[in-house]
């Protein structure tokens, strides 16, 4: 086999895994599936699930949002939460490095009381924290980028209301076990919808740094099929059966899993076109994708569908698409 051929079957393989070839009717099985659904920007899970071919039927509160890997928000079924939040139990991060546990712990500990009490507002629990804590204090605390509700969600304590809402409430899905002990079904999990894939893209999508990735690199890998191309070594889980071939134009979500699920980006994402599609900011813009490749994006703006392709497409692509992008709208209106 060509390494063209070779690329374009494990681009194949991932559209078969990640549902981009055929259809998953249930937006909590697509979760379970995909291991959560991104979603910094809430409607990018509709319109995942919808490109997925998922009924959004009550989706708001059939996955819960809350923080996993990467520090990136997720829609993920509910009682996967304690094995999700395990990957990462009392992992580092910004806080743990400017706070002792200590207060981290006593402010938690009043977030949860002033949540018991029946406030849900990061804003209202400003004013009320202000009484307490420097200025400093409570901008690192409630800060817009999760501050001590990441700390109390990687407690399995808090999470977002439901998937559009900017409110928190109290759950219980406490982590179930150690990293190691959930690491080989995670794997497997990942290797399985997301393969093939390196070593370093599950790293990459686990949100796992340094010695972590030391740590994979020496877990078993006997039970995945292997193979080389271009110095990297891809694994992944079993052969599917009845592998449809990629589709001659379809769309992509913003943040789609095949896009920032992975270290090496080029089979998929042109490099011409990447700042295009990723943002300096960091967001990942919905995409047109023709033939496996992303040609082009896509969004609703003003309640109005719109395809921009960065080259001249045959008129049965544009127009197709443009049909596709008006379906998603439909489908859309006043769920979001």
């Amino acid at each position: 086999m060509t390494e063209a051929s070779l690329t374009e079957a494990i681009t194949r393989r991932r559209y078969h895994g990640l549902y981009l070839s055929r259809q998953c009717p249930d937006i909590v099985d697509l979760s379970r599936e995909l291991l959560g659904l991104h979603c910094w920007f809430h409607r990018n899970v509709a319109f995942s699930a919808l490109i997925r071919g998922a009924d959004l039927s009550g989706w708001k509160s059939a996955l819960t949002k809350t923080w996993l890997y990467r520090g990136t928000l997720h829609g993920a079924a509910y009682d996967e939460l304690p094995r999700l939040l395990s990957l990462h139990r009392d992992g580092e991060s910004w806080l743990r490095r400017s706070y002792s546990e200590q207060m981290l712990s006593d402010v938690a500990d009043k977030v949860v009381r002033c949540m018991e009490d029946g406030v849900h507002s990061r804003a209202e629990m400003r004013k009320i924290f202000a009484y307490d804590y420097e200025p400093k204090v409570i901008e690192a605390m409630f800060s817009p980028w999760g501050g001590i509700f990441v700390y109390l969600a990687g407690l399995g304590k808090v999470a977002f209301r439901d998937m559009a809402s900017r409110d928190f409430d109290l759950i219980d899905a406490e982590p179930a076990g150690t990293r190691t002990e959930v690491l080989p079904e995670m794997l497997r999990r990942y290797f399985k919808a997301y393969g093939p894939a390196t070593l370093d893209d599950a790293a990459w999508f686990f949100g796992f740094w340094r010695e972590d990735r030391k740590m994979l690199r020496a877990f078993p890998l006997d039970e995945y099929d292997r193979f080389e191309l271009d110095g990297r070594v891809y694994y992944r889980c079993g052969e599917p059966d009845g592998m449809d071939d990629l589709p001659e134009f379809n769309l992509l979500s913003g943040f789609d899993p095949i896009i920032v699920s992975y270290t090496e980006r080029s089979a998929v994402l042109p490099a011409e076109y990447k700042r295009s599609v990723i943002l300096k900011s960091g967001i990942c813009l919905p995409t047109v994708a023709v033939n496996g490749k992303v040609a082009g994006l896509w969004n609703i703006k003003k309640g109005e569908p719109v395809v921009e392709f960065f080259k001249k497409q045959p008129k049965r692509i544009e127009s197709g698409v443009l049909d596709l992008v008006d379906s998603i709208h439909w489908h859309i209106t006043g769920r979001l």
